[in-house]
């Protein structure tokens, strides 16, 4: 049996990740599995390097959705490889799925995924997601959305996002203080941190900047992890008048980042289960979050962080405040407590289900 994963487009995101860590579990447990990639993702083929085959199909040009070379690519790479099952990892990368399939003699079992809460519209659904045996929702808000706008509830599976516990562990207050002479982050100031490409309309990153300015101070310092935070987010930033901000831009390590850093702020607007939220936890930090799609389902308001409701500002900025001033046996419990939550997350437990479902397509 073998299995192919798409990806499209380059850059890494929670969907990268979740794939990148799905194809490592179902390889290390004897599946056959391979990716098709962009032709300029170097960066992931030198991560999957040596470890999963890869294939190219897709080139990053302007007019890459209507690059009809890049579907014949991908027909031949399922065709003549013989795949029994594809996963389509994004809305996108189904599209591509979507065109190629009724072209294919031998029809491999597709499998979708619905990351966050949006409902696809009448086109989308009957047009595309029909052809997925299977729809992996990663979060129970979306499944429970999804079932209540009758999308398709019969090929719906929950498998929640994992993550790689054995890299996002907390840290030593010796392996902190280490980090930050690293990373340049200063020791003596209460570090805020989000790890998220920007993209303000979706993670919310204007909320967290306006949320900070309220309560900057000489002792704090903000910092932004994940694609153009060194350069749009530092514009913006610099635009409102704040000092101590950071935009660090894409980092392949963000736990050592999270590591040295003090409370986790996070203000997705729009989300599945938020894998970086999940990471934090485990890494320890004190969390202030937004309550968008999934993150309710295990963030639970002052047990193992604090929850607030989207786009509320004056919140985000009493609790990133509050994380400041925390007792210690207070501060140690919350962290505790977020551990113990992120290991029900586990890429292990992840795997698992994914190998059962793998089971019934086939």
């Amino acid at each position: 049996m073998k299995i192919l994963s798409i990806l499209d487009a380059v850059g890494w995101g929670g969907t990268k990740e979740q794939a990148y860590l799905t194809a490592i579990g179902l390889k290390e447990r004897g599946h056959d599995i391979s990716f098709a990639l962009s032709y300029d993702y170097h960066a992931f083929k030198q991560k999957i390097e040596d470890i999963i085959p890869y294939y190219e199909f897709e080139k990053e040009t302007l007019l890459k959705r209507i690059n009809i070379s890049s579907y014949k690519r991908l027909y031949d790479i399922i065709s003549k490889n013989q795949f029994d099952i594809v996963f389509a990892n994004s809305p996108k990368a189904l599209d591509y799925m979507r065109i190629v399939y009724p072209f294919l003699s031998k029809k491999p079992k597709t499998v979708a995924f619905k990351r966050s809460g949006r409902v696809s519209n009448i086109i989308s659904k009957y047009l595309k997601y029909n052809i997925a045996d299977k729809i992996i929702v990663v979060s129970k808000d979306v499944y429970e959305n999804l079932l209540k706008n009758n999308f398709y509830p019969n090929r719906l599976r929950l498998i929640q996002s994992g993550i790689d516990l054995s890299r996002f562990s907390q840290a030593t207050y010796e392996e902190k203080i280490s980090l930050r002479k690293k990373y340049n982050i200063p020791l003596d100031k209460h570090i805020f941190i989000n790890v998220s490409n920007y993209n303000p309309e979706i993670k919310g990153h204007i909320d967290i900047l306006k949320a900070y300015k309220q309560i900057e101070s000489n002792n704090t310092m903000l910092l932004f992890v994940g694609l153009l935070t060194d350069e749009d987010a530092t514009i913006e930033a610099k635009k409102m008048g704040i000092k101590n901000f950071l935009g660090f831009g894409f980092s392949p390590t963000p736990e050592e980042l999270l590591k040295a850093s003090d409370t986790f702020v996070f203000g997705s607007r729009l989300e599945g289960i938020a894998g970086a939220l999940l990471q934090a936890m485990s890494v320890g930090l004190i969390c202030v979050s937004t309550d968008a799609g999934g993150i309710k389902e295990y963030l639970k308001h002052n047990q193992n962080g604090f929850l607030i409701n989207i786009k509320d500002i004056g919140s985000m900025s009493f609790y990133m405040k509050k994380a400041m001033s925390l007792d210690n046996t207070t501060k140690q419990g919350i962290c505790t407590n977020a551990i113990n939550t992120a290991k029900e997350y586990s890429v292990n437990n992840m795997i698992d289900k994914y190998e059962k479902l793998i089971k019934e397509l086939m």
